[in-house]
């Protein structure tokens, strides 16, 4: 209810429109849409918000192959996850909700039908340095603070993000020292784990 005097755009009066209230001066048959029309008619009007349509076709793409890209995404993060279980000698522990004893698997299940994102945490034996020798070390996944990119990410908090707190700081935050996040991409799986397990094999 536009009208209801929760909205001060759309009950008083608008000096580029003659005075018009959005919400009160609409016919009935416009009522309904009074948000969308204003937002159409004043912020397009001021602002040019008008995409070009080279830009809206590379976003089309974008949007219209998404579905293709998360369940790669969620595929390769699942395997980067079990093999990261795998590497006991080095990781003390991964935090992935598609893995049955992660604390968010039933949730994951719930809410995510079980696919489990593209993050990818887990913590490096031997703390900050460890962390930020296994990040120094990666060929193809790129050392960047981001998430959700096509292209493998990773990060070590602890020498980097959060550098600037102390180690008790950085824990209360619930970051530990050798905590490691990877964002993982869409890349061959075998590529995106062979370069995971050299870096790896660095820090022994």
């Amino acid at each position: 209810d536009w009208a209801g005097g929760k909205h001060p755009l759309f009950t008083e009066p608008d000096s580029s429109y003659g005075g018009l209230k959005w919400g009160i001066d609409l016919p009935d048959a416009l009522s309904p849409i009074a948000y969308i029309l204003r937002m159409r008619v004043v912020p397009l009007r001021n602002l040019g918000a008008a995409i070009s349509p080279d830009n809206s076709w590379m976003f089309l793409q974008g949007i219209e192959t998404l579905p293709l890209r998360m369940e790669r995404h969620c595929e390769n993060a699942l395997t980067v996850a079990e093999f990261l279980v795998e590497r006991s000698d080095v990781v003390s522990w991964v935090r992935f909700p598609g893995l049955p004893d992660d604390t968010q698997y039933e949730k994951n299940q719930k809410y995510l039908k079980g696919k489990g994102g593209s993050l990818v945490v887990f913590e490096i034996k031997g703390g900050a340095e460890m962390g930020k020798m296994f990040i120094d070390n990666l060929k193809l996944l790129r050392h960047v603070a981001n998430v959700g990119d096509a292209k493998s990410l990773a990060i070590n908090p602890a020498s980097t993000t959060h550098s600037q707190m102390s180690e008790e700081e950085q824990r209360r935050s619930g970051i530990t020292p050798g905590l490691v996040r990877l964002s993982v991409g869409i890349e061959t799986i075998d590529d995106i784990l062979a370069d995971i397990d050299q870096a790896l094999g660095a820090c022994v």
